[in-house]
């Protein structure tokens, strides 16, 4: 027990310090209530969302996705600190009640003495570690930002450093005086008991090495500094804490109970668009922190600021101005900023937090207009955060304002929008040409087919992009082999409004997207099939927001339960094949190993890149890219993953020259990745490697199987002719426009 004279003076401190504190988180609640209400359900199935904060909380698997030995040391202070909630609850009362917790009287007793101290001593291994890894070691790189970076003003001043040497020294201190202490006790029950506790030998080793031949009187003292030091810094810290980035250890559990009930492919509905944009002063998207949901004002407060986001955005990875981990960041710098207060000790709100508006908007402070365009909405940031921020979804707000309401966008994408309007497709190709694809085919359309199993969804890559022809083509002939019912819409298909979506055009996207519900419902499909991602996904997830719910998969997956019925037999293919995931198939849905059992039966394996599955890197023409220049960079999205694809392929040709394969193929199962692979600079320089989706593959080796494969006409020069001129390839990233790319 404590004195009578610190008993006293340290409940006083409590409660001026608690006070405080508790002062201090309402005030924080104060600031992300003043976001905008969530179009979503946050807060269903509350009993599911509580365990599944407290299994991803306590497993730490976010965290564990990356960076495995920082992640174990971040894992020593995440456990010791959990811990340390019923350790400090202990050593508190043990300050005004007279009890022991002795090893020797229990199993239980020596458990909670022996993770306490273990866990004290990880603690500082933990932070110490992190703490030179950050200052010190080249990963100290991780926490850099590129030039073209809008940052924070607190964030240039070098804020993130400062705070963390102060949150560095608070868990130093407060754990390591409570060793201090903890180390005086052991020296005390040792002479009481006649032998130190094995069970906390870090405390007993420390008690002997500085407290052994202590007098009574001076051990005392060290046991009420441990007391003073390791609580009244936690008390002390509170008033401080709503203001560090190691507020997360609160909002991250938070965050993981209110994330959000559907995938990532889905943004987030638009209800009364417009009766909002007929008003005096339309509020659309997210100009200002306020217009943001709250629920990412919290992703603000839960961000680690470990920069793992900006790592996997491929974007940032080739030298553009986004940075995902800079958004977050940037908007928890301006609620400190409009938080703070002359003096700590001002018990009134800040303005913001009583409803004033914010003086910045968002494009002055959390991200440049440079970088709201760079996004591919690829959602390898949200995939990788380690507490579940949304930071993709802040981006498509703020580009719903600029186009919406302000009305600035890239120019490139008024032609994109102008054809969706027009023409229902972002080509601009006149509609009654959108089934000239299947000339010389007999595709059936809903109206000769009116009661089909399945609806082939064409899309309009397959309507106009020649290459993406070729997989419609293909598919309704694996189709056709395999006897299925199927019909397409033909002329009453128009685009899904994916591009338009996520370029921000909310009320374009909803205009399509209505117009295919309609009739949609009128045909009442059994199954949708279609042979693009970004299509699958509206159709499948976004339209059920519109009141159209659907069943959609993508052609890989059909095409695997015809081959597995025994439908399409198949036969070996003489090519090394890789498989490049699209975001939209692999992140956004999970669909991963229907391609790869494809091309397994086909190629006898799938040819596994360094980045695939959900770490796999973007072709660069999600978010309505592929409608627009690249914003400027050091290179081309699509030419840094060709160089990851082409390396994986020569490899396996340098290693399996002596067998049969003589071919070197990128398998795709999207058609702007197909065009994007095509097109890019890197790819013009290797014609020895040929980019085909699954269904021309499968194509390819069910005619071998049966028999009826005809091999295409040489496309390479003729021998003894003499060689035409080629044009230099653009060195210049973003060289090339989306009708260069599809050959249109």
């Amino acid at each position: 027990m404590l004195p009578l004279i610190h008993q006293v003076l340290f409940f006083i401190f409590a409660l001026i310090a608690g006070g405080f504190g508790l002062w201090g988180f309402y005030r924080l609640y104060r600031r992300v209530a003043r976001g905008a209400p969530a179009s979503e359900d946050r807060a269903g199935n509350p009993v599911q969302r509580v365990l599944y904060a407290l299994r991803v909380s306590l497993t730490q698997e976010r965290t564990f996705r990356r960076r495995t030995t920082i992640s174990v040391l971040h894992s020593f202070i995440f456990y010791g600190f959990v811990y340390y909630l019923l350790v400090n609850v202990v050593d508190g009362l043990e300050g005004y009640i007279p009890f022991h917790i002795y090893s020797k009287d229990s199993p239980l007793l020596a458990g909670y003495n022996f993770l306490a101290d273990l866990l004290s001593m990880l603690v500082l291994v933990g932070v110490i570690s992190l703490l030179i890894r950050r200052l010190f070691l080249p990963s100290k790189r991780d926490f850099r930002f590129t030039d073209k970076t809008l940052l924070h003003p607190l964030l240039r001043a070098n804020y993130i450093l400062r705070d963390s040497l102060i949150v560095s020294s608070f868990i130093t201190f407060h754990v390591g005086s409570r060793v201090l202490g903890n180390a005086a006790k052991m020296t005390e029950e040792a002479r009481k008991l006649g032998g130190y506790d094995s069970f906390q030998p870090f405390s007993s080793a420390l008690g002997r090495l500085l407290f052994n031949g202590a007098s009574e009187q001076a051990i005392e003292g060290w046991r009420i500094f441990g007391y003073w030091g390791a609580l009244g810094s936690v008390l002390a810290f509170l008033a401080y804490f709503p203001f560090t980035k190691h507020i997360h250890i609160f909002m991250a559990p938070l965050n993981y109970a209110l994330k959000r009930p559907v995938g990532s492919g889905v943004l987030p509905p638009m209800k009364g668009l417009e009766e909002a944009m007929e008003a005096d002063e339309p509020r659309l998207g997210a100009e200002k922190l306020e217009d943001l949901e709250w629920p990412r004002l919290l992703d603000a407060y839960s961000c680690i600021q470990c920069n793992r986001c900006q790592d996997v955005c491929p974007a940032n990875a080739t030298g553009k101005a986004l940075s995902p981990a800079a958004l977050e960041i940037n908007k928890r710098m301006e609620l400190n900023v409009i938080a703070a207060h002359p003096s700590p000790f001002t018990l009134k709100p800040a303005p913001f937090e009583g409803g004033a508006a914010t003086g910045h908007p968002l494009l002055e402070f959390a991200i440049n207009e440079e970088s709201v365009w760079a996004c591919t909405t690829c959602g390898a940031c949200m995939q990788v955060c380690p507490v579940q921020d949304e930071q993709m979804l802040d981006i498509i707000d703020i580009r719903r304002h600029q186009v919406m309401v302000a009305g600035e966008f890239p120019p490139q994408l008024q032609t994109a929008f102008r054809g969706m309007e027009r023409a229902s497709n972002p080509w601009g190709i006149s509609r009654d040409k959108r089934l000239e694809w299947a000339e010389g085919l007999k595709v059936p359309t809903i109206d000769e087919n009116p009661e089909p199993d399945v609806i082939y969804w064409v899309g309009c890559a397959a309507s106009y992009d020649p290459g993406a022809q070729k997989v419609a083509r293909s598919f309704v002939q694996l189709l056709d082999k395999a006897g299925v019912n199927y019909a397409v819409l033909g002329k009453k298909e128009a685009c899904t409004g994916d591009s338009a979506r996520r370029a921000g055009n909310e009320f374009l996207y909803q205009t399509l997207a209505q117009e295919n519900v309609e009739t949609l419902n009128q045909v009442a499909p059994k199954l949708i099939v279609a042979t693009c991602p970004h299509c699958m996904n509206a159709i499948g997830n976004e339209y059920r927001q519109l009141g159209g719910d659907y069943r959609t998969i993508h052609h890989t997956e059909y095409l695997e339960t015809l081959v597995a019925a025994g439908k399409l037999p198949l036969t070996q293919l003489a090519e090394n094949v890789t498989y490049h995931d699209p975001c939209y198939l692999g992140r956004h849905n999970g669909v991963y190993d229907a391609p790869r059992s494809l091309i397994t039966q086909m190629a006898g394996e799938v040819l596994e890149l360094e980045r695939s599955r959900e770490n796999s890197f973007c072709c660069g023409a999600g978010g309505a890219q592929f409608w627009k220049e690249e914003e400027e960079g050091s290179e081309r999205v699509s030419d840094n993953r060709f160089r990851e694809l082409q390396a994986r392929l020569d490899d396996a040709k340098a290693a399996s020259d002596e067998f049969e394969q003589t071919g070197k193929v990128v398998a795709v199962g999207c058609p702007f990745c197909k065009a994007m692979m095509n097109s890019t600079p890197e790819k013009q320089k290797r014609d020895d490697i040929v980019v085909k989706d699954v269904a021309e593959l499968m194509l390819e080796s069910v005619q071998r199987a049966d028999g009826t494969w005809q091999q295409a006409a040489p496309t390479g020069p003729v021998e003894g002719a003499t060689p035409l001129e080629q044009p230099e390839v653009a060195s210049a990233p973003n060289a090339q426009t989306p009708m260069d790319r599809t050959g249109d």
